[in-house]
């Protein structure tokens, strides 16, 4: 990759690193599903309305939304309700790249490679140290739930990639109609219609300002480079740059709130991402010789 095309891969890292502690702050003062579907609401209008249909059918298109945004980001905006720490949850989401091995193989049929394996494995032992240590110190249900959105978005994650569309950003914004009026239904129920009022009314320019971050910054820009690059690199070359995602997202929480992970936390993460490279990161083939050497055999 060119050092322009670096520097932007960095930036959505660092976009979608800080993510995690911009919607804990936005959803102090708003339900977490009706804070989702503000974000939804604010990704697809008036996007919708310049982006052509990705082109693969309304069947695909619910299936994708409904695991890939409604699920994942449900989850996820209730585990960060229930007293998940932000870093740790940009730790713990990438477990999607392991779930998303598994997934594939059992829905695509795709075989993993020994080295993706060993990855897996390596990573799953990192989360079992990564679980041990959040135990200690804290309740279980949070913890399950970011699980839960991590599984979502790797099934999510193989479903547009068997749907194969005709543009990823276009995918993001027509599967995220799914979003809005679900959440703002299940957000009725679950807190009831006079709070979902009150939040409505009596938005703090935090969460309106956490809303245009996730939905404009982490959505549209954020997706609209990664998806640029992956269409002109390689997944090899990209991809890896999700391994960041967790470092700024722990960095940010230490900085913004003062989380600072245990030792047993810190060691698990570390071999967790371990183990994410090792199934990521694809070896480099080997150059070809010069003109005028002979290659040995």
């Amino acid at each position: 990759m060119s050092l322009r095309h670096s520097l932007l891969a960095l930036l959505v890292v660092v976009i979608w690193g800080a993510n995690f502690v911009i919607i804990d702050a936005g959803q102090q003062d708003v339900p977490p599903l009706l804070f989702l579907a503000l974000r939804f609401l604010v990704v697809c209008v008036p996007a919708v309305f310049f982006l052509k249909p990705p082109g693969i059918g309304w069947r695909q298109l619910l299936l994708v939304g409904g695991f890939l945004s409604l699920g994942q980001f449900a989850l996820l905006y209730l585990a960060l309700a229930l007293g998940m720490p932000p870093g740790l949850a940009s730790l713990l989401l990438q477990t999607q790249v392991m779930f998303s091995l598994v997934v594939a193989a059992l829905v695509l049929r795709e075989r993993p490679t020994p080295r993706q394996v060993v990855g897996v494995v390596l990573g799953m032992a990192g989360l079992a140290l990564v679980i041990v240590g959040h135990a200690q110190a804290a309740p279980w249900l949070p913890l399950i739930v970011t699980l839960g959105a991590a599984l979502s978005w790797s099934i999510g994650n193989v479903l547009a990639r068997r749907a194969q569309a005709s543009s990823g950003l276009s995918l993001v914004v027509w599967s995220g109609l799914v979003v809005p009026l679900p959440a703002l239904a299940l957000s009725l129920v679950v807190d009831s219609p006079p709070v979902v009022w009150q939040a409505l009314t009596g938005l703090s320019w935090v969460a309106i300002l956490s809303t245009v971050y996730t939905a404009v910054f982490a959505s549209l820009i954020g997706y609209g480079i990664w998806n640029s690059l992956l269409a002109r690199y390689p997944t090899s070359a990209v991809v890896p740059f999700t391994l960041l995602v967790p470092v700024v997202g722990i960095l940010t929480a230490w900085l913004v709130q003062g989380e600072v992970p245990s030792v047993t936390e810190f060691v698990g993460g570390a071999i967790m991402l371990t183990g994410l490279a090792a199934a990521v990161l694809q070896p480099r083939p080997a150059l070809d010789p010069p003109p005028g050497v002979v290659k040995k055999t």
